[in-house]
């Protein structure tokens, strides 16, 4: 029997908190950061060394979180993930040391890596090829909406209770959501767990097949690495721009961060709906996926213009242009690697995928520090940035001419009753 519409939108919405709660869980230490940083008596130099070991974690773990992903199943690999992230949170709350919060934010790191794939891969399976785009694009709205209150609730529950709490409440909400989500999929099997059915050879071959030696790994790597160069520079540097070139500091700088947030979520939602909408209407899947990629690559290309416009208004608008440009990148990069993956291996891709973004963002941080510290400013850093889309775009295009579409045959779940 095929999945309810009903039952395939709890396990959706349930796929959309578990990314709120991965963002949660990661946020905490960020918006709290005064507040344990004078309890714990940390330096600067020591978050900066708490922040690396968690991306760090989080980048080598994605070397193995789409396996596990893979071999668990999307019935599985959800709740098991959201519990040991869950899990990590809630031991930051114990930590009493430098050293105990370091092996918390390590297994934050590598437990959370488990979201993306886990993510990606439910999506591919629950909904038709005619709607993943559509159900990524709101899978990123409501992540960047919740980046935007996510930081006005933490303060909250940490004014309540203390810092403490904030992980333990945090920790134990997904908790919760692991045993809902057993419930909740309780009696479906989802596409593409368990061992493979197929009985031809040559599909047992593919499937069987290593994801390192196949080029649609390997472009959406190189997509992924470029694009994600991209954000994590504006996430990571987006503040100090506006500092440095228009004197923001403190509360000032919130009203920029929440048009660019924003601007991200409008990107995600109009490419999701957009794309879903023209292969419905019949245009085929190569030239609406390709070409969503390309517009949002141009709609990137204006961003060094920041850097040498004097109108504050009009900074904030390329910014938060780009940040909707990337976005609707994003969305349809995703698409993608549910397009052309057997079910058997998008969590496999997704990872790598992830991971080779991870090291995009360590590079980019890595290089724009050593920029700006030459006072060459943020131009070059943009030209670069601006231009990222486009070069993954032409990566794209070269690894994979003619798109092998192995996932789009991918079947609804079946309820066993």
């Amino acid at each position: 029997m095929t999945l309810s519409p009903a039952r395939r939108n709890v396990i959706f919405a349930l796929a959309i908190t578990a990314t709120l709660l991965n963002l949660v869980d990661r946020q905490i230490i960020a918006v709290l950061k005064p507040d344990i940083a004078h309890d714990m008596s940390w330096t600067d130099n020591d978050y900066g060394t708490l922040a690396a070991w968690f991306q760090g974690s989080a980048a080598v773990a994605f070397l193995f979180t789409g396996f596990a992903v893979d071999k668990l199943g999307v019935k599985w690999a959800n709740p098991i993930g959201v519990a040991l992230w869950s899990l990590a949170a809630m031991a930051h709350a114990f930590a009493r040391g430098f050293s105990s919060f370091v092996l918390c934010r390590i297994a934050l790191g590598a437990t959370e890596a488990m979201g993306t794939p886990a993510a990606i891969k439910t999506i591919a399976v629950i909904f038709p090829p005619t709607m993943r785009s559509f159900g990524y694009g709101l899978v990123n709205t409501v992540g960047s909406l919740g980046a935007i209150v996510t930081p006005l609730l933490i303060p909250t529950v940490a004014l309540l209770w203390g810092w403490r709490a904030a992980f333990l409440i945090g920790g134990a909400l997904g908790l919760l959501w692991a045993i809902v989500w057993l419930f909740a999929v309780k009696g479906v099997h989802f596409a593409g767990d368990g061992a493979p059915t197929r009985s031809d050879q040559g599909a047992k071959t593919t499937v069987g097949r290593s994801i390192f030696v196949e080029r649609r790994t390997w472009a959406i790597a190189v997509a992924k690495f470029l694009s994600d160069a991209t954000w994590w520079l504006m996430l990571f540097w987006m503040p100090d721009f506006f500092h440095r070139s228009f004197g923001l500091t403190g509360i000032a700088l919130g009203t920029p961060l929440a048009i660019a947030y924003t601007c991200s979520a409008i990107g995600s939602l109009i490419a999701g709906t957009v794309a879903s909408r023209l292969i419905r209407q019949g245009y085929s899947v190569e030239k609406v996926r390709k070409g969503s990629l390309l517009v949002a690559a141009l709609l990137a290309l204006p961003l060094p213009f920041a850097d040498t416009v004097h109108s504050y208004a009009l900074a904030v608008a390329l910014i938060g242009l780009v940040m909707a440009a990337h976005q609707a990148f994003s969305v349809n990069l995703f698409a993608l690697i549910a397009d052309v993956s057997r079910p058997e291996k998008i969590g496999r891709v997704t990872s790598f995928g992830a991971f080779s973004g991870n090291i995009g963002g360590m590079v980019i941080a890595k290089v724009a520090g050593l920029t700006l510290a030459a006072g060459l400013g943020y131009l070059p850093l943009f030209l670069f940035a601006g231009g990222s889309y486009l070069l993954a775009v032409i990566a794209i295009q070269l690894l994979l001419p003619k798109l092998p579409l192995d996932g789009m045959g991918t079947a609804l779940p079946v309820a066993a009753h």
